[in-house]
């Protein structure tokens, strides 16, 4: 007699997101509750909601095809030359010499703004990030970079740190925030 088993396979569901709607019900307005308007959460990684008592803001589902297609990042490019190479030593941080113990120089930050935007909105859209401050200016998140070593010794990871805008964009504050 043979026994047959029957697998059944789980179709991975797709992570689900919120868009933050501010409702203009009155009028007094929450400066935080403003600047997250139409902005774009993985639902487990959305900011505490209701934000306060009273608070009119609701959250709306949104496709995950939706934030695939439509996210987007803005790195600019003085973020990384002159702020992270610093040749004037201006800022006084100290993140060029860390950079060029990896094996960088200012000739390679076209590479780094590129490989950060790249990594910076792909686990974006993946949720693979950190809720960071709140406050009038918007929502910060952390999301974790990796850069192999240019010497082929391993690779490097670091933080970066970001700002959520309306309609999925995220914008980079700081191109290192720390290890």
């Amino acid at each position: 007699m043979s026994c047959y088993v029957r697998k059944t396979y789980l179709q991975p569901s797709p992570p689900k997101w919120d868009m933050w709607i501010h409702r203009d019900l009155s009028d007094n307005h929450c400066e935080e509750c403003l600047v997250l308007h139409e902005c774009w959460f993985e639902k487990k990684k959305t900011p505490k909601w209701p934000h306060h008592p009273f608070c009119h803001c609701i959250l709306v589902d949104i496709q995950y095809n939706t934030v695939l297609s439509l996210s987007s990042c803005k790195c600019p490019y003085e973020k990384i030359d002159p702020y992270l190479f610093d040749p004037d030593n201006f800022y006084k941080h100290g993140k060029s010499a860390m950079l060029e113990s990896w094996g960088y120089t200012i000739q390679d930050s076209t590479y780094l703004k590129e490989e950060i935007e790249k990594q910076g909105l792909e686990k974006y859209r993946n949720g693979d990030y950190t809720l960071g401050q709140l406050n009038a200016y918007g929502q910060r998140i952390s999301i974790r970079v990796e850069l192999p070593r240019k010497n082929g010794d391993g690779m490097v990871s670091f933080i970066t740190g970001w700002m959520v805008k309306p309609n999925g964009l995220i914008q980079l504050n700081t191109p290192f925030g720390g290890k």
